[in-house]
């Protein structure tokens, strides 16, 4: 096991089983995100926790805003994490962004990966012709300008949107302090990443078999954002939850555990 790595994304493994699940955080979040969802796969599978460089409780020396400049940084975080461990075959759960960071981690090592579950997934938040990703360019720049200005003051914004109406307010609360939580730098550059990248060009690749995990309503990333990715992924499968807002595993984790495992079974 590579030391260096288990430190610098602060690494936890637990469960016992034969194969291993790995989970993936979003933007302004960390590893605690799974708190409700892991415990559910640790009799039956390795659990695998961590934080990208920069967030959580991530060695934050190690952030370069080189790296980190693009999505690929990421992904080679995903993939540093399972090459520490030594891990084969793995079942990636992505929340967010981090579906997208699955997508390039697939494609860059498809021997590695088994399963992608992707919750919430967008290729492009941008609209334009054509396409909509659900913001207009002008949405992004004043979401930037706001984390400038007054970092808490956008978490604050952030959190219900996120959340949606149907989550209670201690879960929007809650999550609004893990945003507060984060380096407003960092978080800053994640967030231009997140929200600027374009990686639909890169779904049609995708040759592992993939679950889309979709709530009724979610400001972040639409229902139609979900279809697209589903109709560009080969034999990918698309699941409409119940559940309501960008965080299912927050605020619905039983229905999130229960979709997980169905397509795990299959």
């Amino acid at each position: 096991m590579n030391s260096h790595i288990l430190k610098r994304n602060y690494i936890n493994v637990s469960g016992k089983g034969p194969k291993t699940v790995v989970f993936a955080h979003g933007f302004g979040c960390d590893q605690l995100v799974w708190r409700d969802i892991a415990p559910a796969f640790e009799e039956d599978y390795q659990v695998v926790l961590f934080d990208y460089v920069g967030s959580g409780r991530s060695d934050k020396s190690q952030y370069s805003p080189e790296r980190y400049s693009s999505l690929k940084g990421y992904a080679q975080d995903v993939l540093e994490v399972c090459d520490a461990l030594e891990l084969k075959n793995i079942v990636l759960v992505g929340h967010s962004v981090s579906s997208m960071v699955g997508v390039l981690a697939s494609i860059e090592r498809p021997e590695l990966m088994e399963k992608l579950i992707m919750i919430g997934p967008s290729p492009r938040y941008l609209n334009e012709p054509g396409y909509q990703g659900g913001f207009e360019k002008s949405d992004i720049e004043a979401l930037i300008d706001m984390m400038e200005k007054n970092y808490n003051e956008w978490a604050k914004y952030l959190a219900p949107v996120a959340m949606g109406n149907d989550a209670g307010p201690e879960l929007t609360a809650d999550f609004e302090r893990q945003l507060c939580s984060n380096d407003p730098l960092i978080a800053r550059q994640f967030a231009e990443v997140t929200f600027t990248s374009d990686i639909r060009s890169e779904l049609t690749k995708v040759s592992t078999p993939t679950l889309i995990l979709q709530t009724l309503d979610d400001a972040i990333a639409p229902v139609e954002i979900g279809e697209y990715v589903h109709s560009q992924i080969p034999e990918s499968e698309f699941v409409l939850m119940q559940a309501t807002g960008h965080n299912p595993h927050i605020n619905e984790p039983e229905e999130t555990i229960c979709c997980i495992q169905a397509f795990l079974a299959k």
